[in-house]
C-alpha cells in the first residue's frame, strides 16, 4: 500500500535529506560558461569602466560655465580639440573651454560634464555656443560606476545567463569556475516499451518518458547517461539501477512505481538502499517513488507521460538545484481561468493550460486530457495547481501559472 505524502512534504524531504555535492570546481572557457552554475562568488579586480566617459554626443565642458545660459544668451566657449574614440585626450579643459566628444569617449581632464550637441551652436572659428545649462556630472559615466575592485559581481550558485557572460567579459574573466555537471542515470521500464524509432506491435507503445525526461535534464544543464529500456524483470532492473548509481549522481526511472505485481521499482530500491516516499497526494502523479542508495537519490516517475512530466518538473528539477547548491527560479504569471476546473479527490491537481492575451488581460485556457496522453500538452504554455482542500476553481478566478519554458 502506498504511503502518501503531499507535494510540499516531499519537497521538504528532498531539501532535508540531500545536500549540495562536495566536489572541486572546474574551470571552463567564457564561451562555454552559459547555463553553468557558478562555483564561487566572483568579485571585481578592477574598475569598470576604467575612465570617465560620455553617454552622449556633444561637448565636454565645465558645468559652471553654462549656468544661466539660454537660447537668447548662450554661453560662449572655445573648442580646444576633439576626443577620439579609443584614445586618451591629449589636452585638458580650462575655464571657458570645451571639446567635442562622442558617445563613449573619454572625458578630458578639467571637464566635469557633457552637454548634448542638440543644445549647442557652432559659430565657426572654434567658438561654440551652449544654449542650455548643464549640471556637473551630467551625461557621464564615471570611473567605477559599474563596479569597483572588491565589489561582488555574481554570487556562488547562480546559473549563468547571457547578461552574466557580458559582465564577466567586461571584467576580463575568461576562465570561469563552475560546478561540475550532474550526471543523471536515466532508464525506462516496461515490457510494452519500444524505442521511438521503432514501429510498435500489438500492445506496445513507444518510450515517451525517456526522451521527455532527457530533454528536461538537458534544459537543467545536467549530463544524461542513458541506460535504455529495462523489461519488467526484477533482477535486470536491480542490475541496471546498481550500475546507474555507481556511475551517476542521481538515478531516475519511469514506470514500475505503482503497486502492481510486476512493479518492481520499490522492491529494488529497498534492496539497494532505502525508500523515502512511495506516493504523492497529487493528480496526475500519485505513484511517485523516492529513495536513496549510499546517499545518492533515486527518483521513480510514473509511467504515464503527463504524470512523469509534472512530477519531474515539481520534484526532479528542485532536487538537481539542491545538489548543485543553487536556487531554482520558477517563472510564473497570473492569469484568469477561462473555464471552471473541478477537483474533488483530496489531492493537489495539476492542469496544463494555454495562455491567451486578450484585450481584458491574460487568460488561462485549461487543456483537458488523461495522464497517458502526452500530446495534449504539446505546445502548452504551463500549468497551475488546484489545492487539495478545494473542490475546483471557478471560471474567472485568478490562478498562478508555472511556465514550461526555461
Amino acid at each position: 500500500m502506498l504511503t502518501v505524502m503531499t507535494p510540499a512534504q516531499l519537497l521538504e524531504l528532498l531539501e532535508r535529506r540531500f545536500s549540495p555535492l562536495d566536489r572541486p570546481p572546474e574551470e571552463v572557457e567564457l564561451d562555454r560558461a552559459l547555463g553553468r552554475v557558478l562555483a564561487r562568488d566572483l568579485t571585481a579586480s578592477e574598475f569598470v569602466p576604467n575612465f570617465a566617459r560620455s553617454t552622449v554626443d556633444g561637448y565636454a565642458l565645465r558645468g559652471a560655465d553654462t549656468f544661466g545660459c539660454s537660447e537668447a544668451l548662450p554661453a560662449l566657449l572655445t573648442c580646444v580639440g576633439a576626443v577620439e574614440m579609443g584614445k586618451a585626450p591629449g589636452f585638458a579643459i580650462g575655464p571657458g573651454q570645451c571639446a567635442a566628444i562622442p558617445t563613449g569617449g573619454a572625458l578630458p581632464e578639467g571637464a566635469d560634464s557633457v552637454q548634448m550637441v542638440e543644445y549647442s551652436e557652432n559659430y565657426g572659428g572654434g567658438e561654440i555656443g551652449i544654449v542650455k545649462s548643464v549640471a556637473p556630472g551630467a551625461n557621464l559615466i564615471f570611473r567605477g560606476d559599474d563596479v569597483k575592485p572588491g565589489d561582488r559581481v555574481l554570487r556562488r550558485g547562480r546559473r549563468l545567463e547571457p547578461q552574466d557572460i557580458g559582465a564577466l567579459a567586461a571584467l576580463g574573466v575568461t576562465q570561469v569556475p563552475v560546478v561540475p555537471r550532474l550526471k543523471v542515470g536515466l532508464l525506462s521500464t516496461g515490457d510494452e516499451l519500444v524505442l521511438p524509432n521503432q514501429i510498435p506491435g500489438p500492445g506496445q507503445v513507444r518510450d515517451v518518458n525517456g526522451p521527455l525526461v532527457a530533454a528536461l535534464l538537458a534544459q537543467a544543464g545536467a549530463e544524461t547517461i542513458h541506460y535504455g529500456i529495462v523489461p519488467d524483470r526484477e533482477e535486470l532492473l536491480h542490475k541496471t539501477m546498481k550500475k546507474a548509481l555507481g556511475e551517476c549522481d542521481v538515478a531516475v526511472l519511469s514506470g514500475g512505481s505503482s503497486v502492481g505485481e510486476k512493479d518492481a521499482a520499490c522492491r529494488v530500491m529497498e534492496q539497494l538502499g532505502e525508500v523515502l516516499c512511495h506516493g504523492v497526494a497529487m493528480k496526475p502523479g500519485k505513484p511517485t517513488l523516492v529513495g536513496q542508495s549510499e546517499g545518492k537519490p533515486i527518483l521513480g516517475l510514473p509511467g504515464h507521460p503527463v504524470a512523469a512530466l509534472f512530477t519531474a518538473k515539481l520534484f526532479l528539477l528542485p532536487l538537481l538545484a539542491q545538489l548543485e547548491g543553487r536556487n531554482l527560479e520558477r517563472r510564473t504569471v497570473s492569469a484568469r481561468l477561462s473555464q471552471t476546473v473541478p477537483a474533488n479527490h483530496s489531492r493537489a491537481q495539476y492542469t496544463g493550460v494555454m495562455l491567451e492575451d486578450k484585450p481584458d488581460g491574460l487568460w488561462a485556457v485549461p487543456i483537458w486530457g488523461k495522464s497517458g496522453l502526452i500530446t495534449t500538452l504539446a505546445g502548452a504554455s504551463g500549468f497551475f495547481c488546484v489545492p487539495r482542500n478545494r473542490e475546483g476553481i471557478p471560471a474567472g478566478e485568478w490562478v498562478e501559472v508555472s511556465l514550461f519554458d526555461r
